[in-house]
């Protein structure tokens, strides 16, 4: 065996029956866990949780397959706390209970129990409260599961009885290493090089469980257990040799894509498209990718840009290729030669940073609804004026942020575009607002 192979007999005491290589794999400590050192590395407020076996409810939020159950698995066992696991796909109210039942068992003989919800964001708004009075009274450390945005899909509190923790994609090296260790437990049974495993690495898009599931079927389909360019082909259905060609690697080529589209160059943009479809690239997943680049880059200049993406997007949806791919060619040719704007990006941004650095500021009175006499009593919607009733339908001098934060501003148009009318507008305003004699908060 050459010394760029990756191989290694088998580990004694290795169970019998068949066991999917993933399942195998699934660490069982930190120290052989991938990926995750943002939260993990020492000192980190999670790793110091684990290593003090001092646990507390939270929620893992993170694409599939970088580890959320095995993260709950081992952090349970590290403090030596009862794993329950329930699925939000199959379970019900029902199948809640009996699990906060076990965990009031092994409660009452002092030892904790750790609940993992796996898809929790699947659990509707009564569901998810059946946890809070177990949260809250100790009776189960809560953890759940979600590929989806906590913020969007579950409820305040729950979130607020949690700690929320975004893991991340795994990255090629992190993937890589996974799989050397996938070849030392398929041991003679399979060979690969370094750009094998690289190349699975890449196609794996930063899922482990996917990187391993990819092993181990080439590992099936390789001619004497040696797995090659050619068999890698056969299972992932596309030319790795030319979606690699010259070295360039999956996330360089879309991110070449993007700053050709932002440097204004259509024809840079077009190369890097095909070059991503001629190596086997998902048009959906670059359709997706435009998208973002039309709101990121081209934003107000020309919204025109977000719907022109957005039908590129449905015709590959709807037709498929190759009028899918066409139509995509041309909403990118579209953005790349479009007026440039990251104002509503930036703007964004810095709302984002503000909320998540300051208090949480409560709706001023004047803009809060008032549907009942006692609202009405307690000055709710006071004060508040009909902008259709004021001159020119602008209500100058009011404001609609909380009195903190009276004088932020998060958006500024450039002089480009559509966004140098918007630019004009808003100025206007401002001037109609400091000359106003009715000021909000004077």
């Amino acid at each position: 065996m050459t010394n760029d192979l990756f191989s290694a007999t088998k580990g004694a005491g290795q169970s019998s029956g068949y066991q999917p290589l993933a399942a195998r794999l699934r660490p069982a400590d930190l120290e052989s866990y991938a990926g995750q050192s943002h939260l993990l590395a020492p000192g980190k407020p999670l790793r110091e949780s684990i290593d003090r076996r001092q646990l507390h409810s939270m929620i893992f939020w993170g694409p599939p397959g970088v580890g959320k159950t095995t993260l709950a698995r081992i952090a349970a066992e590290a403090a030596d706390a009862h794993f329950l696991q329930i699925s939000a796909v199959l379970s019900g109210v029902k199948e809640i209970r009996a699990a906060i039942a076990q965990a009031r068992q092994h409660k009452s003989s002092g030892r904790d129990t750790v609940l993992f919800v796996d898809e929790v964001h699947r659990f509707n708004k009564s569901q998810q409260d059946a946890f809070l009075p177990y949260v809250e009274d100790g009776t189960v450390i809560f953890v759940g599961a979600t590929t989806e945005n906590p913020s969007f899909e579950l409820n305040n509190a729950l979130l607020s009885r949690t700690r929320v923790y975004k893991l991340r994609s795994l990255e090629i090296s992190e993937l890589v290493g996974v799989l050397k260790r996938g070849m030392d437990e398929l041991g003679d049974a399979a060979q690969a090089s370094q750009h094998c495993l690289e190349l699975i690495a890449t196609q794996a898009d930063g899922d482990a469980r996917r990187s391993i599931n990819l092993l181990e079927l080439a590992a099936d389909l390789a001619d004497d257990g040696e797995i090659t360019e050619q068999t890698l082909e056969e299972v992932l259905q596309a030319s790795l040799r030319r979606f690699d060609k010259g070295g360039d690697l999956f996330y360089d080529q879309i991110s070449a894509l993007h700053k050709a589209v932002r440097g204004s160059s259509a024809d840079g943009a077009l190369y890097w498209f095909c070059r991503m479809l001629d190596g086997g690239c998902d048009p959906l997943y670059i359709a997706r990718r435009v998208v973002r680049m039309a709101s990121e880059d081209v934003g107000n200049a020309d919204p025109r840009a977000l719907s022109i993406s957005l039908d590129a997007w449905q015709v590959q949806e709807r037709l498929g290729s190759p009028e899918g791919e066409l139509a995509i060619a041309q909403a990118i040719i579209y953005l790349a030669c479009a007026a440039k704007s990251n104002a509503v990006y930036n703007a964004y941004n810095q709302a984002v940073a503000v909320i998540g650095a300051g208090d949480s500021h409560e709706v001023p009175l004047h803009l809060k609804n008032a549907p009942t006499s006692l609202m009405k009593d307690m000055d709710y919607g006071a004060e508040y004026r009909y902008a259709h009733d004021e001159v020119g339908g602008y209500a100058a001098g009011e404001s609609y942020l909380p009195e903190a934060l009276k004088d932020q501003q998060f958006y500024h148009p450039v002089d480009r575009g559509l966004e140098k009318k918007i630019q004009d507008k808003l100025r206007y305003l401002r001037e109609r607002d400091k000359s106003s004699t009715i000021r909000r908060y004077d």
